[in-house]
């Protein structure tokens, strides 16, 4: 292990503590620093205005699970078969939380969430973990009625009580109270804003509901085949535009409260002193579709933007403050970002590429495109999820008819998106005539050169990340002890 004094930061002095802010399910356009006029995100304003935001940034996989993995390693999901909610990080599979503490990062998990490492994983990844105090308030499954449970919607919740992201908080403001040597990394995953769409005064009422815009339509033309699934297996296709808002408001009460919850974790910081050598990086693991295309919640193949794109901030030593950067970004990027800023190298070959770059020079080609991919293949029904209600419309959809949740693949450039559909027709779209990808281009006159570069960008990619080569180097001949017994006497 490398001797905490020993780590020096990419031209900082010493090496920064850091902060990993994970939300769930949240929009990349659910913020006020997205321009979102509805939003109560005043926090993770003022942090986007102190460092860099990447306005393009999205996750790998649209899943939470994989999704994790995929950022903790820096490996594409297909890398090492990390698509599934119960394929975690392994104990010989590297990740940014393992590498920092094994750097000599003082490394702590306030919280309590299991779906990121396999056991004793997380172990072998962090120095503390959990909660100081246990959450007394899980999430709801009491629902208004049959139909509002399709929707997810919970309403409003009584006062009091300590849910999961309550307690995380909790738990990282005491142990910020008395920080530990430095340099230490704290991770946070919230569950925020992830359905049931609930919440508690004064966050239920926080948003207008008359001011909350309607969600995407849903289109005229072609689309992938599980969205009409869904909304005539969930009756979604009954949900009236009051409906929507009525979700959507409660959603961004839930921001606003996550956004609370980021403002206290910033003022524990501040209170230590060492504010000024913390780097804090925001993010989530994937979208919602919040009505948009008559949906919501998240499919496990779906590539639109809303599911796919994710905030993504870094403020702190080190990091341009005011700085936009409009190009592609994956989340696989975070890793070797932090390692940087740490002055610490991968000691596995991934897929991220660092953003100090592009901190040093806003001009620097980061990325051409960005990808994401998701789904299964007919041979792995068995592997799709199953789960009770409410998601047991989802889950029983895709044992029913797995080409519903047939493997898919987006590609992203600046101004196009291409979706490829192991079981159906591609789709392309303009990303800066129909920002909301709704017009499906792909097979006509439209762009049939963009189409095509798209899919070889898309082939070029599987190529080149089919796997990874292990560093640990097996000897080619390795001696053998193992031998047959001695033959004894003759066969007759």
């Amino acid at each position: 292990m490398t001797d905490r004094v020993g780590i020096v930061g990419a031209g900082i002095g010493a090496a920064p503590n850091l902060v990993f802010l994970v939300a769930d399910q949240l929009r990349a356009d659910a913020l006020g620093l997205a321009g979102n006029t509805v939003a109560r995100t005043p926090r993770l304003d003022a942090l986007a205005a102190s460092g860099t935001v990447c306005t393009d940034a999205h996750v790998q996989h649209p899943v939470c699970s994989p999704s994790r993995v995929s950022f903790l390693t820096g490996w594409y999901p297909h890398v090492r078969g990390h698509r599934t909610l119960t394929h975690l990080i392994q104990a010989d599979e590297p990740n940014l939380l393992r590498i920092l503490r094994d750097a000599g990062y003082y490394v702590a998990w306030a919280g309590e969430r299991g779906d990121t490492f396999a056991p004793g994983v997380t172990e072998l990844s962090v120095d503390e973990y959990g909660c100081s105090e246990a959450p007394d308030r899980a999430p709801g499954d009491e629902f208004p009625s049959e139909f509002r449970a399709r929707l997810f919607y919970g309403g409003v919740l009584p006062p009091g009580g300590v849910d999961h992201d309550e307690a995380a908080v909790r738990t990282a403001e005491e142990r910020l109270a008395s920080p530990p040597p430095e340099p230490w990394a704290l991770f946070v995953a919230f569950m925020a804003p992830h359905c049931p769409f609930q919440a508690e005064e004064p966050w239920f009422s926080a948003v207008d509901r008359g001011a909350v815009p309607a969600p995407q339509p849903v289109p005229t033309g072609p689309e992938a085949a599980f969205k009409a699934a869904l909304r005539s297996r969930a009756g979604l296709d009954r949900a009236t535009s009051g409906m929507w808002q009525e979700v959507a408001a409660v959603y961004h009460g839930m921001v606003a409260r996550l956004d609370h919850h980021v403002g206290r974790i910033g003022d524990a910081v501040s209170r230590t002193g060492q504010a000024g050598r913390t780097v804090t990086f925001f993010f989530s693991d994937h979208g919602e579709y919040l009505g948009d295309f008559g949906l919501v919640e998240k499919w496990p193949s779906a590539m639109d933007r809303c599911i796919t794109a994710t905030p993504l901030v870094v403020s702190g030593p080190g990091v341009p403050a005011g700085r936009r950067h409009h190009g592609p970004v994956e989340l696989i990027d975070v890793l070797p970002t932090a390692l940087g800023l740490a002055g610490l190298t991968a000691p596995h070959h991934h897929f991220g590429r660092s953003l100090l770059p592009l901190f040093a020079d806003p001009a620097y080609p980061h990325r051409t495109f960005a990808f994401t991919e998701g789904g299964f293949s007919l041979s792995e029904v068995d592997q799709t999820e199953r789960a009770p209600f409410p998601y047991d419309v989802k889950s029983d959809l895709q044992h029913e008819d797995p080409r519903l949740v047939g493997r898919a693949v987006a590609v992203r450039a600046e101004d196009w998106t291409y979706v490829w559909r192991l079981y159906e027709p591609p789709e392309l779209y303009d990303r800066r005539a129909d920002p909301a990808e709704a017009v499906n281009l792909a097979g006509t006159s439209g762009a049939p050169e963009v189409e095509a570069t798209m899919k070889e960008a898309l082939l070029r990619w599987q190529v080149e990340t089919a796997d990874i080569i292990p560093t640990t180097v097996d000897p080619r001949s390795p001696e053998v002890h193992c031998r047959f017994p001695a033959v004894t006497g003759s066969r007759r």
